[in-house]
């Protein structure tokens, strides 16, 4: 019975002897048998098999391995294949043992001591010259078999021979699109040479379309579904140490070209035909176009209408068309590999009336510079017509006229360079489209454009350095930047750093806190060294930083004043009358000195306006007159000493009045005047004085000088006997000062002498007290009447005349004697 049944079955009933043969049975199942004798009264009991027999063949070691062939060899390896025995034994082959011996030597070694089932071994290790011979056998559960024929002696070399190529495929390779195509060769070398395939120059790498597939002897590389994209000249190598070798296919993968290029052009309307342009498909499908394919449709219908099949231009004749009807054109390209999609143009209205072009869209403004910029736009409808000329125009935003920028044409280009623009205006654009009907109506202006430069980040600032300091606060001062990436700097950022410590600080949070090139830097501790540096900062953004040379050490330092004269205190000034006088100067010091001003070493006027800053004063005196004029002084103290500027100041203005106006020589015609400078001459030369006289009888001064530079005048052309008062004036570059005038009139009149004495003088009677006397006139009377007569007696013997009186007449009685 079958080990997994359990009904027996009879083999015989007729067997006498102690043995019987069994057929008919499944090899490689296993079965349990039983016996039992017989004899005339019947059957006995049956003795069962204590174990199942499993039904094969007997079996022996395996059979010699067959084939035995060297597949390479090298300076140290040898690679060696083998088939298997022809018969196993009857169990599988559990292993194979490969043996080696060198030549000279008597005894096979066994090469391997791992066990070994494939049949390809490469025997490595090997010495450069050495001579071998190899066997191998083949193991089963019994046990090895019979080694096979050994191998001719192999000497361990590297085995040389250039490659060589071999390949089915030509030159040049055509195939559709969407088919696959595969480039196959065989080759050969020693040592094994290194296959590399390119495209166009360019390695090909495996992907999902591309495998390559190489074997010892063979070479295949293959593209499913091909794309015209895998057009290409195809390379492959073939390398080794002993040179190389290649072969080429121009592969050209061919479909149905793409769509002509559009937009479809329409050079000619008529009212009943059109003609139309286009450009060739970007890509002719790898074979040359063959004809277009042109189609109209009236676009308010769905049905295409043939129009040509023939024509190999890029231009057609549209015929048969209907005036006031709109069209569309279709148009296909076609090769050899079929037909492309079409390219179908906008609407067209069939009529013969032509018109201007249409306004072009906005222009786009780029690539502005200061004096420069590059006016883009969108070709417009033509009107019908080709558009010849393109007018672009600009004004300044603010003003009304437009200008043309050029008056050469402009095309067919779609954008213009317009020079000559004002650096800092605002300028918007426009374009016109010009055919032969006439000049379209312009685009929208452009967005407004300022004209200037790109603006780039600044160059750091010049000169960064420290130029004061206290207890907690450094003054930095620096010069702007060398280049201002051509927009205006904002501001400057400043920033410090203690000595030791990585992170810089921020003395300002905003360029625009630091407009100016000075920053003072506050909140420091006392003792401590900082470092400083400073950013320009624009609208494109923040300059490389410039540091101060040298780390700041922050305390109060002790300095002597020092005074800084502005011009208006380096010499005498000299300040018009009614004008303000200003006086200033610079003042340094640390601590910041004191500051007091003094004139002729008193207070200043209360008029004065002084003024103390943090680095200097100035003092100014509005509506100044001549009194305001003398010497002024400045004077600055700290604890380091003190320090004090004078300045002489001149308040120019009008002369004073002349001094001591006299008049001598009166005649009947004229008189003699004279005077003195004035004491103050305004803070300028005399030029001149200005004389005049007057009528006691009028009220009118009437000029009889008014040039004279000296100080005496020959007052001419008087009335004899009237009366005259005289007065003078000093004039300078400022004016005419005040008059000084005599006290009391003259009289023009001759000048007087006395008159002559009196002639014939006696006595005509004589009394004891008295004498009478007589006399007559004198021969002269000096020029005027004879008022009077004076009397005088002298007692004899004495010196001194003793006056009597006056009388008018020719005679007098002496009394009292």
């Amino acid at each position: 019975r079958e080990s997994d049944h359990r009904a027996w079955t009879p083999v015989s009933y007729t067997v006498t002897r102690q043995n019987a043969t069994v057929q008919g049975l499944t090899e490689g199942k296993a079965y349990f048998f039983r016996i039992a004798a017989e004899n005339i009264i019947g059957m006995g009991p049956f003795t069962e098999t204590t174990k199942e027999i499993v039904i094969r063949d007997p079996i022996t070691v395996p059979d010699r391995p067959e084939d035995l062939e060297v597949k390479a060899v090298t300076k140290n390896s040898v690679t060696l294949t083998w088939n298997p025995p022809k018969y196993n034994g009857g169990s599988d082959i559990t292993m194979y043992v490969l043996e080696s011996r060198l030549i000279g030597k008597e005894k096979f070694h066994r090469v391997t001591k791992e066990k070994m089932l494939d049949r390809k071994y490469t025997v490595e290790g090997l010495k450069e010259g050495d001579t071998y011979e190899y066997r191998v056998s083949a193991c089963n559960i019994v046990g090895q078999g019979k080694p096979s024929f050994c191998t001719k002696p192999i000497t361990c070399k590297d085995e040389i021979a250039p490659p060589t190529l071999d390949l089915d495929f030509r030159d040049k390779l055509i195939v559709r699109v969407g088919e696959a195509f595969s480039l196959t060769g065989r080759y050969s070398g020693k040592p094994a040479p290194k296959v590399t395939w390119l495209k166009d120059d360019i390695v090909v790498k495996e992907n999902d379309r591309t495998k390559i597939k190489t074997t010892p002897t063979t070479l295949c590389l293959g593209i499913l579904k091909s794309v015209r994209e895998d057009s290409g000249k195809y390379c492959v190598t073939v390398e080794n140490s002993t040179g190389s070798r290649k072969g080429f296919c121009q592969v050209n993968v061919v479909d149905r070209p793409s769509p002509p290029v559009g937009p479809v052009i329409f050079d000619e309307v008529h009212k009943d035909h059109m003609v139309v342009s286009w450009k060739p498909p970007l890509d002719d499908g790898g074979s040359e176009i063959t004809n277009y394919i042109i189609e109209k449709k009236d676009a308010h219908r769905d049905l295409w209408m043939p129009v040509t099949s023939a024509t190999v231009k890029t231009t057609c004749k549209i015929p048969k068309l209907l005036e006031g009807r709109e069209y569309q054109i279709r148009i296909y390209a076609e090769n050899l590999y079929g037909i492309s999609d079409p390219l179908i143009s906008d609407e067209m209205k069939a009529k013969d009336r032509f018109r201007v072009p249409d306004a072009p869209e906005q222009p786009i403004i780029k690539d502005v510079t200061k004096d420069s910029a590059v006016v883009v736009w969108n070709k417009p409808y033509d009107g019908g017509k080709p558009i010849t000329n393109y007018i672009v125009e600009k004004k300044e935003t603010m003003a009304t006229r437009w200008v043309r920028v050029t008056k050469d044409p402009i095309f067919p280009s779609t954008q213009f360079k317009v020079p000559d623009l004002l650096e800092g205006c605002q300028y918007e654009f426009r374009v016109s489209a010009e055919n032969e009907i006439g000049v379209g109506d312009p685009s929208p202006p452009s967005k407004p454009i300022f004209a200037r430069d790109p603006i780039a980040k600044p160059s750091p600032p010049v000169n960064p350095e420290a130029v004061d300091k206290t207890k907690n606060s450094v003054d930095l001062s620096w010069q702007p930047p060398r280049h201002d990436g051509n927009g205006k700097i904002i501001g400057y950022l400043v920033e410090y750093q203690k000595v030791g410590d990585e992170e810089w600080k921020k003395a300002n949070l905003t360029a625009d806190s630091c407009p100016e090139t000075k920053y003072k830097v506050t909140g420091l501790t006392e003792g401590l060294t900082y470092k400083f540096r400073v950013k320009a900062v624009n609208a494109a953004g923040e300059s490389e930083p410039a540091y101060v040379p040298d780390p700041v050490e922050v305390k109060d330092r002790l300095e002597p004043p020092e005074l800084i004269l502005d011009a208006n205190m380096a010499r005498e000034q000299h300040v018009k009358a009614g004008d303000t006088l200003r006086l200033s100067a610079v003042i340094k010091g640390v601590p910041f000195p004191k500051v007091s001003w003094k004139k002729e070493d008193l207070e200043v006027s209360p008029k004065a306006d002084i003024e103390v800053t943090g680095v200097g004063s100035k003092l100014e005196i509005r509506n100044t007159v001549h009194e305001d004029g003398g010497i002024y002084s400045l004077t600055v103290e700290n604890p380091a000493g003190s320090k004090t500027v004078s300045v002489k100041v001149v308040v120019l203005d009008k002369p004073g009045p002349p001094r001591n106006l006299q008049i001598s020589e009166v005649r009947s015609d004229s008189c003699y005047l004279t005077w003195m400078q004035p004491e103050d001459d305004g803070g300028s030369v005399i030029t001149n004085y200005v004389v005049e006289r007057k009528d006691v009888a009028s009220a009118q001064w009437v000029a009889i000088s008014s040039s004279s530079k000296k100080r005496s005048h020959m007052a001419k052309y008087l009335i004899e006997g009237t009366q005259y008062l005289f007065r003078v004036a000093a004039e300078n570059q400022f004016g005419r000062g005040p008059y000084v005038e005599t006290t009391k009139p003259i009289k023009a009149i001759d000048p007087l002498h006395p008159p002559g004495p009196p002639k014939n003088l006696h006595h005509v009677d004589v009394d004891k007290t008295e004498v009478s006397l007589v006399w007559n006139r004198p021969d002269r009377d000096g020029g005027a009447e004879i008022t009077g007569y004076l009397v005088e007696y002298q007692e004899d013997g004495t010196d001194e005349w003793i006056k009597f009186q006056t009388v008018p007449m020719l005679d007098c009685v002496v009394t009292g004697l």
